[in-house]
């Protein structure tokens, strides 16, 4: 009975343990300072490092992981929410339901250089904001 509890609290602990991270497939899109407004939808002055998210989808302040950074979900726009570039260039049916994450730079010429060299697709992590302040 005993290993049955100590087993039962583990697998409890594992559960909460893989929770923190979520993996998602996303379209990945930039924009960049001049584009719009300096200020995202959260108040902020935009920066590198933040990215606009479906904040339905993945709340403000969580992180969203890159294979080449971290960022943080700070603002969304119309084409996030409906998911505008996902429905637009996705061809399986996993790409068509894709969240859209457009990822912040300071200059055109930075964003359109990362857009080249990364995949319209990529699965990313997200961290939650509550699971962040540990």
């Amino acid at each position: 009975m005993k290993f049955f509890c100590a087993v039962t609290f583990l697998l409890s602990l594992a559960s909460v343990a893989f929770a923190r991270e979520e993996s998602i497939l996303a379209r990945v899109t930039s924009y960049w300072a001049g584009e719009g407004s300096n200020y995202a939808s959260t108040g902020e002055r935009l920066r590198a490092g933040h990215c606009a998210v479906d904040p339905n989808r993945i709340p403000y302040g969580s992180k969203v992981v890159f294979a080449d950074g971290v960022c943080t979900a700070v603002d969304t726009g119309p084409a996030v929410v409906n998911r505008k570039a996902a429905r637009l260039c996705g061809r399986t049916a996993s790409q068509l339901k894709a969240i859209v994450v457009d990822r912040f730079f300071e200059t055109k010429l930075e964003a359109m250089a990362w857009t080249n060299a990364h995949p319209e697709f990529m699965t990313l992590q997200i961290v939650r904001p509550d699971l962040t302040e540990n």
